[in-house]
């Protein structure tokens, strides 16, 4: 059987103290001895005494944890995200429970179910790809719990927010390969649900409608932006003819190039490519793939220290509009004609 957990009562029948003192010098509290407080400790040491953070917190209404849920963990990106994140909490001393929803709402309501439960401090989320409405997140409002999205966002929802401005970045992308001489430009992207995919396709449409090229719905791809959709796709770019393509992910747009050079169109001489994200794959692709730079630990810090400014009333975050931190355009080989 396990031996039965050790509490500042064991310890003070021990010493012969009262456990008030037992409390104070575990916690190295000033009107306690520097000897007796290093005789406690001694004692708790030796008969294997845990303090009880959980419950010493719970006792303050707060269990310094944050919750996060991502759409999925094997992304360069999200995991960039994650590691900016867990600097800002643990530097704050905070903790972190980590859940993916894997690109489905359903999941993502359960995940947000089990936050709830393990009772933390604030949340962190980045929707899933198909999420349609936001009402399970409503709990967290009526229980004054501070939630704040980041990359993913509600459309049309007055939750605080961190993101890039995405309509600008797709802009950027189709004015350059415009500017490169691409007369037929095609966009790859994702789910339209989500903010991201459906603001650089704005973006995107906007400066081809400014440069009076055609634009037409075949011109729109609307995959799952994985090494696979980019393989697919390479059909439909051929077939069209276009000489300009913009993925919205630098996997994708790099298995995609790969596709056409192996089926003998030149890189950038018959197609121009860009993609997003400035992941790895992008600087050891060849040519090496033009991308926006989304910097996702900047991003992932920023959301944490915003959380974390709020819980320790430094700021209120359900006042704070949309946060838009800056990303760039990388020019590289992939659209660079001359």
């Amino acid at each position: 059987m396990d031996k039965k957990e050790v509490t500042i009562y064991d310890i003070a029948r021990q010493l012969g103290l009262s456990p008030s003192t037992i409390s104070k010098g575990l916690k190295g509290h000033p009107t306690i001895s520097q000897k007796t407080q290093r005789k406690i400790a001694a004692t708790a040491e030796s008969m294997g005494y845990r303090f009880n953070t959980f419950a010493a917190n719970l006792r303050k209404n707060r269990t310094n944890t944050i919750g996060l849920i991502v759409p999925r963990l094997n992304s360069l990106f999200v995991s960039q995200v994650i590691a900016g994140i867990e600097k800002a909490t643990n530097d704050a001393g905070y903790n972190l429970i980590i859940s993916q929803s894997l690109e489905h709402m359903e999941k993502e309501v359960r995940n947000v179910k089990t936050m709830l439960s393990n009772r933390v401090d604030g949340l962190l989320v980045s929707l899933a790809e198909d999420t349609a409405n936001f009402d399970h997140f409503n709990i967290f409002k009526e229980k004054s719990i501070p939630l704040l999205f980041f990359d993913r966002v509600p459309f049309g929802h007055d939750f605080p927010s961190v993101s890039i401005n995405n309509e600008v970045a797709g802009y950027q992308v189709a004015r350059h390969l415009i500017e490169q001489g691409a007369k037929k430009l095609v966009h790859i992207t994702g789910n339209q649900l989500r903010n991201v995919y459906a603001d650089r396709c704005a973006g995107f449409q906007r400066a081809i409608e400014e440069a009076g090229l055609p634009f037409t719905e075949e011109q729109l791809i609307i995959s799952e932006l994985s090494e696979a959709a980019g393989i697919a796709a390479a059909s439909t770019i051929i077939d069209l003819k276009a000489d300009g393509v913009f993925v919205s992910n630098d996997v994708c747009a790099a298995s995609l190039m790969n596709e056409v050079q192996r089926r003998g169109f030149k890189v950038p001489g018959d197609i121009l490519f860009a993609g997003f994200n400035n992941d790895m794959i992008s600087r050891n692709v060849f040519p090496p793939l033009t991308t926006v730079d989304y910097p996702g630990f900047e991003m992932g810090e920023l959301a944490a220290k915003s959380m974390l400014s709020h819980l320790n009333n430094q700021s209120d975050i359900n006042l704070t509009e949309n946060i838009i931190i800056k990303s760039s355009l990388v020019v590289r080989q992939s659209s660079m004609r001359g």
